[in-house]
């Protein structure tokens, strides 16, 4: 199945992108803006709208494969790309990109297209991430209509994945909503929540007072409302390197806290994604390595998530090589083209460690169904409900692509079964025949 035409067109996000450093250093809420100035280079304000770049491709039948390029709401930090610019993204692919992938024949050799989209340069200069994530969806689009399969049977034969396409447990971001929105969750049982979007001091409190309350509100309120003692979320908190903050970098100290917040949860499971920035990726990973440790002798255990600073797949490598978390954060716009998310989450599962299969509310739609169907052929730990912060939306595009993925999968699975029954009966009928007749 050829490509015959290619092109690209700016668009929407689910959420906005955030200046994280301003924040911070205690940029104020505005109703829904944040007051003073940016200081992230790249950023206008502290928050702006997020901005994506649709890539289409046209093909010989007529179909029109999708992909969205879009990066992270906090970009340009913890050696992050910068901010999206979705005119400027456009000029690069149109000039020397897209045209070259007129008349390419999209289902031979998935796996190394997928690579050479991540081998690009144009102008002397590597696609950015953001770029290469919207390619490799839309190559993995059209791949999957030329086999005629999903893209999560696309990518367990391709990838040889070894993992049967199930669907993976949902984590949902609740924003600054986080009472009202935790009772959506619930009411909908979402199995990892609520996210929590502890990304200030005031919001943790000097000592952590602030979070332990609300922790210990969220159990009672999943205990009061679910009445369902059947249901037991995992409850995961990002804490985007506050609790290193509080505590003057002391992971003994951040050891015992979090443990404090685990017996807090209890029965639920804890996670807790970024507690402290170290301020690069060798400086996280021998951080991460001792707190993982502290962790790891107390009761309850409460699991530690990496996210920055592990933003590539080499990155990933490291961080697994040194066991240096119980859950990698695998930040899907972060590594750039889909065949590196696909091998961080094998790398990571075979680790025996667990994958996310993250990214960020500033998404759209068709990263997040794509990125889903990778998240099931690759038997994640849990994926991320993408795009937005609202609950709702992004929880059911995820789960009802998962819902419509499994139904095809079983209804090729009914089919083959029954070619295959159908097959061994004609073939002993056949038998029988022959045999009945020679002994005649």
């Amino acid at each position: 199945m050829r490509i015959v035409d290619a092109l690209c067109v700016p668009g929407e996000t689910g959420f906005f992108v955030d200046d994280q450093s301003a924040i911070r250093s205690g940029a104020g809420s505005d109703g829904f803006l944040y007051a003073g100035p940016a200081v992230t280079p790249g950023f206008d304000a502290v928050r702006q709208r997020g901005e994506s770049l649709l890539v289409l491709l046209v093909l010989e039948d007529g179909h029109v494969a999708q992909g969205d390029c879009a990066t992270v709401q906090y970009s340009g930090v913890g050696g992050r790309e910068p901010v999206f610019h979705a005119a400027d993204a456009a000029r690069v692919l149109r000039r020397g990109v897209l045209p070259e992938l007129v008349g390419l024949e999209v289902g031979e050799d998935v796996v190394g297209v997928c690579a050479a989209v991540d081998r690009m340069v144009v102008d002397g200069e590597a696609l950015p991430a953001a770029l290469r994530y919207g390619l490799s969806q839309a190559l993995l689009d059209a791949a999957a209509h030329a086999y005629g399969i999903t893209v999560a049977e696309l990518v367990a034969q391709q990838w040889s994945t070894g993992v049967p396409i199930a669907a993976v447990p949902v984590y949902v971001q609740c924003g600054d909503d986080r009472y009202t929105n935790v009772d959506k969750m619930i009411l909908k049982r979402v199995d990892v929540l609520p996210h929590g979007l502890i990304n200030t001091v005031a919001k943790l409190g000097a000592d952590g007072e602030v979070l332990a309350t609300y922790v210990g509100w969220l159990r009672e309120r999943i205990l009061a409302v679910a009445g369902d003692p059947a249901y037991r979320p995992v409850l995961h908190l990002d804490l985007y390197g506050t609790v290193g903050i509080i505590f003057g970098g002391d992971l003994r100290r951040v050891a015992d806290y979090l443990v404090r917040l685990g017996r807090l949860a209890a029965p639920f499971r804890l996670r807790v994604e970024h507690p402290v920035d170290a301020g690069s990726r060798d400086a996280q990973v021998t951080a991460f390595v001792t707190l993982r440790a502290l962790l790891a002798g107390q009761d309850p255990r409460v699991e530690l998530v990496v996210d920055e600073w592990c933003n590539t797949l080499e990155d990933i490598g490291v961080f697994v090589d040194a066991r240096a978390a119980d859950v990698v954060h695998v930040k899907t716009p972060d590594l750039g083209g889909l065949g590196n998310t696909i091998e961080a989450l094998l790398l990571v599962r075979r680790a025996g460690l667990l994958g996310f299969a993250g990214g960020t509310c500033n998404e759209t739609d068709v990263s997040a169904k794509l990125s889903t169907q990778v998240a099931m052929a690759c038997g994640a730990a849990q994926v991320l409900a993408k795009p937005g912060m609202g609950v709702d939306e992004g929880l059911m595009i995820v789960r009802n692509e998962m819902a419509r993925t499994m139904a095809l999968v079983g209804r090729r699975a009914t089919a083959a079964a029954t070619t295959t029954a159908t097959t061994t009966t004609a073939t002993a009928t056949a038998t029988a025949t022959a045999t009945a007749s020679v002994a005649r």
